[in-house]
């Protein structure tokens, strides 16, 4: 990616954070030209901050914004106004897209006020059809009312901007209280020896569940199980710290670049 930026002096990138974690992980970043990029998008799940900035001051990129989508809306369905303050682009997917109507619902389909977490529903004229012949999926997926569930939770604030919490799939509750992996990892960013994190859920006798953090250290950094631990009961709620931590050269990706964590939670469960 470094070379087919210099060679061809790509201007936009889009990506989810382990793209943008990535390069600025990467030894050769340094060496790389990459003052052609003016333009980055991103989403896929809560943005730390301390990227955002990272991505400004380290890679040089001038306009950084968020969108949040998926395949089943064809792609893109909110996103930030890259004039809107830093803090709006790192905490929000920004608003709807023109034609699109994106409203927050709880279990029983009910919309939600403002700052409540519930699940994100999309409507409008990008939204699929269906599944290719399988109709009971699609039947799961899209209401009698046409809303699209996509099986992320967030919020709207009173603005109309998306705030993405997590995966459904993703939370695990321990000891009665729910986690959602996205604010722990963007928590744990702010930790100077971590370049990369993914926080997954796997079973506990006491608590039903509990955190296991996934880590790539920054090139040079040390940090061990017991001191990223212990940097954490200093810095988030008790049930939120993770009581594992594994550490990896690389997580595993998919296609789309966003981690694999069906994987990595297959990866935790045979190391313990």
């Amino acid at each position: 990616m470094f070379q087919r930026i210099e060679s061809d002096r790509i201007t936009a990138l889009p990506g989810p954070p382990t793209l943008y974690l990535s390069m600025l992980a990467h030894p050769r970043l340094a060496e790389s030209d990459l003052s052609s990029l003016r333009i980055a998008v991103t989403g896929a799940s809560t943005i730390p901050p301390i990227l955002i900035e990272r991505m400004r001051r380290e890679l040089g990129i001038r306009a950084v914004t968020t969108a949040y989508g998926l395949t089943e809306c064809g792609g893109l369905a909110t996103i930030c106004n890259p004039d809107d303050d830093a803090a709006t682009i790192a905490g929000t997917s920004g608003k709807a897209i023109p034609g699109t109507e994106v409203c927050i619902l709880d279990p029983q389909g009910r919309p939600l006020p403002p700052l409540t977490p519930g699940e994100i529903c999309l409507r409008g004229f990008h939204v699929m059809k269906g599944y290719f012949e399988n109709p009971e999926a699609t039947a799961e997926t899209i209401d009698g009312d046409g809303w699209l569930h996509t099986g992320d939770i967030g919020t709207l604030d009173e603005r109309g901007y998306l705030r993405i919490t997590d995966r459904l799939k993703d939370m695990f509750i321990v000891g009665g209280f729910n986690c959602y992996p996205a604010e722990i990892e963007a928590a744990l960013t702010a930790h100077p020896a971590i370049a990369q994190v993914a926080v997954v859920g796997v079973p506990d006798e006491r608590m039903g569940e509990v955190g296991c953090a996934c880590v790539v250290r920054r090139p040079g950094a040390t940090l061990d199980e017991g001191g990223l631990i212990a940097w954490s009961r200093e810095n988030m709620a008790n049930y939120k710290v993770p009581r594992y931590v594994r550490f990896f050269d690389a997580l595993p990706v998919n296609a789309s670049n966003k981690v694999a964590k069906n994987e990595l939670r297959a990866l935790v469960s045979r190391a313990a």
